[in-house]
């Protein structure tokens, strides 16, 4: 699966994209994050991206026709050599990350995991030109309801949580197992003055009074 980010500070995701299991899939082969700087797509000396709002109020907002650029030119095909032409359409979804937009959730996610390619913006400042949510992207998505300063952490937990659904990226194992609690050792420690044991069920041995203590405490992600 291909990913492709749009945003005005690249070099944001370098270290979370470069360590631990984003970077093991990456280096198997089984996704691709490739980071655009918005900048690039802009068309004056400047590299202007943002603009005052219409109708007054503060801050800036970012401008259309850089972020059209940017999709239109990461949706057209390419070639390489001895590399089939990159398709130009297929399962994809151009998503822009906004705070008033659809919150994400693990439905979502298993719906994107099983897409070829995922364009995310990221905004910033005051916003994004309406039209971009009107007319670009298929969809806006907020990952909670807080305002951030913009959509490269969301961005971030959007890849996280779609790459690990991936198959190979993970066991299934440990999917299915991850929203039980868990306990290691030692069995027993003192905190705030008190012993803390670990349940006693997970120390009998009976496997099937383990399953049925992990389903009652389990949390369901559907």
């Amino acid at each position: 699966m291909r990913f492709d980010i749009i945003s005005i500070f690249p070099n944001i995701f370098d270290s979370y994209f470069n360590e631990s299991i984003i970077k093991r899939a990456q280096k198997r082969k089984l996704i691709k994050i490739n980071i655009h700087d918005l900048r690039d797509y802009t068309q004056d000396r400047h590299k202007t991206v943002d603009d005052k709002p219409y109708g007054g109020g503060f801050g800036m907002v970012l401008m259309v026709k850089p972020i059209q650029k940017a999709v239109q030119a990461i949706k057209k095909p390419r070639r390489k050599v001895g590399i089939p032409t990159q398709k130009a359409s297929g399962k994809r979804k151009v998503i822009l990350l906004s705070a008033k937009g659809r919150k994400f959730d693990q439905r979502m996610a298993k719906r994107f995991s099983k897409l070829d390619q995922l364009i995310i913006i990221s905004g910033r400042y005051e916003g994004v030109d309406e039209r971009v949510a009107k007319y670009i992207a298929d969809q806006e998505i907020s990952i909670g309801d807080y305002v951030l300063t913009g959509g490269e952490v969301p961005a971030m937990v959007m890849v996280d949580a779609v790459t690990r659904l991936i198959p190979g990226v993970i066991t299934k194992g440990s999917l299915e197992q991850e929203s039980f609690p868990q306990y290691t050792r030692p069995e027993s420690i003192k905190i705030n003055n008190k012993q803390r044991k670990v349940p006693r069920v997970l120390l009998s041995g009976n496997h099937k009074k383990i399953e049925q203590w992990q389903e009652k405490h389990v949390k369901i992600f559907k």
